[in-house]
């Protein structure tokens, strides 16, 4: 009974030992260094400044991004988002108003995944073109070169004609047009059956002609966006895929239209 009095004695002493030291070990570890947060959000200080390349805020594996992934951001910040990712209003008017850098990473599957593309241009597009079909390469695409292949004056529609039809028939996956303005290859291109050609001025316009609308040909128009909005334009358009079924439905109905008028 004795030991039994003894030990109840000895963890009374530890608990009361405890109670008392636990408000100081609370404040120590607390203050003044912050608790570990996620690695996607620093609530405290605002992290040094950005030399231009790097992410303050990696949000990549979301496709949607809102006010809450960008409001606690500081003027200058960096903010990485997947190359399909949308930004809602209040997320992109935060965006602007702070100056946010926002970098989109292209999904690593698009870009591994080889594709055979045919392209084709006029002697307007024909520089582009070439610059193109190095792109092209770069990224693991086969390249199916219809020319033209000088600057000497020819006619657009017989090379989105070209393009149009080996996609129509399969000897390609996609088929990219660059004409002086992008508008005529996409006629052209789009009165073959099975073509669904989309004439892109920017990276969210591609993006959705192929998620939305299921484009298997891009026109470009050399005269209408630089080479750098070019690359940009293309790596989004390939690295782009239609597979919601409410958008393949109605991309169903597109078809059904035209067969209406095949017969």
């Amino acid at each position: 009974m004795a030991d039994d009095a003894t030990r109840d004695r000895v963890r009374a002493l530890v608990r009361d030992v405890l109670s008392k030291a636990a408000p100081a070990e609370f404040e120590t570890s607390t203050s003044p260094q912050p608790a570990p947060t996620s690695a996607s959000f620093t609530p405290s200080a605002p992290p040094a400044p950005s030399s231009g390349s790097t992410v303050t805020r990696d949000e990549s594996a979301k496709l949607v991004i809102t006010e809450d992934d960008v409001r606690g951001l500081e003027r200058g910040s960096v903010l990485r988002i997947a190359e399909g990712a949308r930004l809602t209003p209040l997320a992109a008017d935060i965006i602007k108003d702070r100056g946010i850098e926002v970098v989109r990473r292209v999904p690593r599957s698009g870009l591994r995944q080889k594709r055979t593309v045919a392209i084709g241009a006029d002697h307007g597009g024909f520089p582009m073109k070439e610059e193109l079909k190095g792109f092209l390469t770069e990224l693991g695409h086969r390249v199916h070169d219809f020319g033209t292949n000088s600057e000497s004056a020819v006619d657009y529609p017989d090379f989105a004609h070209a393009v149009a039809r080996a996609v129509a028939d399969g000897s390609v996956d996609l088929g990219i047009v660059i004409d002086g303005a992008g508008v005529g290859s996409a006629m052209t291109a789009n009165k073959v059956p099975g073509v669904r050609a989309a004439a892109c001025y920017s990276v969210e316009v591609a993006r959705n002609s192929r998620e939305h609308n299921g484009a298997n040909v891009l026109t470009l128009g050399s005269k209408t966006i630089s080479s750098a909005e070019m690359r940009d334009i293309v790596r989004a358009w390939l690295g782009t895929e239609l597979t919601e079924e409410r958008h393949r439905k109605r991309v169903g109905k597109i078809d059904a239209i035209e067969r209406q008028y095949s017969r």
